[in-house]
């Protein structure tokens, strides 16, 4: 049995709960918690190296020996203990975790299905990845929540492999989701040490438990983010890797400065449209990927490094999206963007983007003024397949790229501007400013820009008509606000909603 079969196997266990009236992403949540449980059990029955996080009365064993309403009532006793646990991180994992399932039977079967389950070759693939997957299987299916954002895979490692993280540098994600950037920061470094092995023992407790550090702003999130980081064997400090809280907020204006910040951060508006509530960005903006791009760069130690997915209208929005990005030009060198396709996320129509960047510049990590000089754009958007289940996007069609960025962690590689028929071209600052400081930009046309039989789906369309629609109405209210004309922008909502059946209180909407 392999990692897809097991995953399988455990997302097809749903079907136990439905009966429960549980859905699938609460499913995931109920699972997980047993899960964990189990897992954990099996690192340390396996692995020499492993000590319990649980404590005893709340182990498999505790809950497998045992059946029907004493196996239930044990279980929702064991979740009340471990929400009160003296370990931080257990106390953090296990805040407010209550089941929902209500037959005993229901409990009992679940158990029973995770211990038929071939664990040997889950432990072969290693636990963390066999959950990992789960957590991806859940954002594949569902197509909502935090899942509709789920960075794939392929984009998070290629992006990992062309930033190299080193031992001994700290490594931040400031919307941690569930830390699949962390992850395989961390994956990267122990594959280049043998696991940490040629590190001495100070080195392997700074990786272990300092070298990084992610914040979540959703509980629940978060509480997945810490148990995968627990089983990929990153400890943290206190309540563990990923922290409680907004990063947009003082809890993000107190993180530390960092070598290396990874990050794929929510889309849409901040409630209310009233912004961030940190005092210490230079830009208010309702836009979070504003935002959250003006904390990346701000807590870059001098010459630290950064790669973020961003949406298009990061690129293109004017008057305080404009001066962001100037800032950003000046404060840090840009040196490439990646235009993704679309279709690889799972919202669909949604147009993304990763910029890479450094703090100063090569010669002077402390500049602040004219760092960047040039920017390398590379297009994998234009005469790309329509991605999505029938056709997967993987490492083959991000290896171009990676080959073209070249072996420089910092862009400083030589490189070659394939010219107006190539996909990698290069933009001196001169030229972006040209543009009005717009980083919007194209050149290659698309093969099948025209061609009917290959337009992608009527939905996905739609979906990107709707997404466009959304963002010059989020501009336009930004610019009623900025003149003045709060009350007649509401109104203009107000009119909105009842157009489309919305409460006047859900005419934003939010992109967690």
């Amino acid at each position: 049995m392999n990692h897809n079969d097991i995953v399988q196997k455990l997302w097809n266990l749903c079907d136990v709960l439905r009966d429960d009236g549980i859905n699938y992403s609460d499913y995931v949540t109920e699972l997980v918690l047993l899960l964990f449980v189990k897992m954990e059990h099996e690192q340390v029955q396996n692995n020499d190296a492993f000590e319990h996080k649980l404590p005893k009365g709340c182990r498999w064993p505790d809950l497998s020996h045992q059946s029907g309403h004493d196996l239930y009532f044990h279980y929702r006793q064991m979740l009340l203990q471990l929400s009160q646990s003296r370990d931080p991180m257990i106390a953090a994992i296990y805040a407010d975790a209550q089941t929902r399932i209500k037959e005993p039977r229901h409990l009992e079967t679940l158990v029973r299905a995770l211990d038929g389950l071939d664990w040997f070759s889950a432990r072969e693939d290693g636990l963390g990845d066999l959950y990992e997957g789960l957590l991806q299987k859940n954002a594949n299916e569902t197509k909502s929540g935090a899942g509709q954002y789920f960075t794939p895979r392929p984009l998070i490692d290629a992006i990992i492999r062309c930033i190299k993280p080193e031992p001994g540098q700290t490594i931040q994600d400031p919307a941690a989701g569930t830390a699949g950037f962390l992850i395989a920061a961390d994956a990267y470094i122990k594959a280049h040490t043998d696991d940490l092995y040629t590190l001495d023992d100070k080195a392997r407790r700074f990786q272990r438990r300092k070298a990084y550090v992610g914040m979540e702003l959703v509980p629940g999130t978060r509480r997945l983010a810490l148990m995968n980081c627990l089983l990929h064997g990153m400890d943290g400090e206190g309540e563990g890797v990923v922290h409680l809280g907004n990063s947009l907020g003082n809890d993000g204006k107190n993180l530390p400065s960092v070598d290396i910040i990874l990050s794929n951060p929510p889309f849409g508006t901040a409630k209310g449209g009233g912004g961030p509530t940190r005092d210490d960005l230079t830009f208010r903006t309702s836009n979070k990927q504003l935002a959250f791009l003006q904390h990346i760069y701000r807590g870059l130690k001098p010459g630290g490094r950064a790669a973020v997915v961003l949406p298009d209208n990061v690129l293109f929005e004017a008057g305080v999206g404009t001066e962001i990005r100037r800032d950003l030009m000046d404060k840090c060198n840009l040196h490439t963007l990646l235009r993704l396709p679309t279709g690889i996320f799972y919202a669909q129509g949604v147009k993304t983007n990763v910029l890479f960047f450094q703090k100063g510049t090569p010669d002077n990590p402390r500049q602040d003024t004219g760092c960047t000089q040039a920017t390398w754009v590379y297009d994998l958007r234009s005469n790309m397949p329509s991605f999505g289940k029938r056709t997967p996007f993987g490492e083959t069609h991000l290896k171009p790229f990676e080959d073209a960025y070249d072996t420089d962690p910092n862009g400083n590689s030589q490189r070659t501007d394939e010219g107006e028929q190539g996909r990698f071209r290069c933009f001196t600052r001169e030229q972006i400013a040209e543009r009005g400081d717009s980083l919007d930009i194209s050149w290659l046309k698309d093969a099948d820009s025209v061609d009917a039989d290959n337009l992608p789906a009527p939905e996905v369309l739609a979906a990107e008509a709707m997404a466009e629609l959304s963002e010059a109405l989020r501009e336009l209210d930004a610019l009623m606000q900025a003149l003045g004309a709060g009350d007649e922008a509401m109104e203009q909502k107000r009119l909105l909603a009842e157009v489309m059946g919305l409460e006047v209180g859900n005419a934003e909407v939010e992109g967690e």
